[in-house]
């Protein structure tokens, strides 16, 4: 498929420093895939004209939303000429323009609020509800994520490597996926990088006094592991051969090994399951701690 036929990597911007680092991250990501770039502003306010002093309705600044796309088009543009940039602009509810976006894009990248000490990265309503309710894959990135590659006009060229560690992919030795697998195995490609797989489970003991397993718990929890991934990774390896695969068995809760590991990476990948929650969407209780606290990007692809 050419890249003027081909679906769009869709960046959301909401005029934030954050939406403005999801940009910079989709245009990159654009390039390496050898798509458009749609830059989407979804706002839920309908200006309403107020009546002036010479009895005139004035609306309040119509016009913002359209500035925003114009100056992060141009600005894009200039840095990436060989990009091909479009700007739709949506009036309506911002989750579920966003949600309908994804379904015309191969990847939606929206931004995160950034990470504060204590509550690490702040979602966002906006992105919470897009997470949870769009069938395709997500990458939530915060300004930190691409302040310093932005500067770097090499990662311009389409195919180049992009820096910054290897793709790391969470993946449940009882229930591997492969959608998940598959967005993992072709960023890793597409950056000329190695994927980490992150693979346990918690063990069924019960915990020390402490709060952590027993020394001889972790034992017996890790030994089944090492070999847990081969089968299901071995079929991606012989359709990626040129991707290194380091497998780290863990013990434990997930979400803190693959925060730690997100420090090092240039990309985290995590799944969520396609299934509804009683009360609406779900995002999954490793996932949802992952978008607040992992240091790199976070890449979530929806799954049976």
């Amino acid at each position: 498929m050419s890249p003027t036929s081909a679906l769009p990597v869709v960046a959301g911007l909401d005029g934030s420093r954050a939406g403005s680092a999801a940009a910079d991250w989709a245009a990159r990501e654009a390039l390496l895939r050898g798509v458009p770039l749609r830059l989407v502003h979804a706002w839920d306010h309908v200006p309403t004209p107020y009546a002036t002093l010479a009895g005139v309705a004035v609306p309040p600044d119509p016009g913002w939303s359209e500035r925003l796309l114009a100056e992060a088009r141009e600005s894009l543009a200039r840095r990436h000429p060989e990009l091909r940039i479009d700007t739709a602009r949506v009036c309506g509810d911002p989750a579920t323009a966003l949600v309908a976006a994804a379904s015309e894009a191969e990847l939606l990248v929206l931004g995160s609020r950034g990470r504060g000490r204590t509550t690490g990265l702040l979602l966002g309503s906006v992105s919470r509800a897009v997470v949870a309710r769009t069938g395709h894959p997500v990458v939530l990135v915060r300004p930190e994520d691409s302040a310093e590659q932005a500067e770097d006009d090499s990662l311009a060229v389409a195919g180049e490597p992009v820096p910054d560690g290897d793709v790391v992919v969470g993946v449940d030795p009882d229930r591997p996926d492969d959608a998940v697998l598959a967005f993992a195995f072709d960023a890793a490609a597409r950056r000329g990088t190695g994927l980490r797989v992150i693979h346990g489970r918690t063990p069924a003991a019960e915990d020390s006094a402490a709060g952590f397993p027993r020394a001889d718990d972790l034992a017996t929890a890790a030994a089944p592991l090492e070999g847990a991934p081969a089968d299901v990774l071995r079929p991606w390896q012989r359709k990626f051969p040129g991707v290194p695969v380091t497998a780290q068995a863990v013990v434990g809760r997930a979400c803190s090994h693959l925060v730690d590991a997100s420090r090092h990476a240039a990309l985290l990948v995590v799944g969520r399951a396609g299934r509804q929650a009683a009360l609406g969407a779900h995002i999954g209780p490793v996932t949802d701690a992952v978008l607040h606290h992992a240091a790199a990007p976070v890449a979530v692809v929806p799954h049976d």
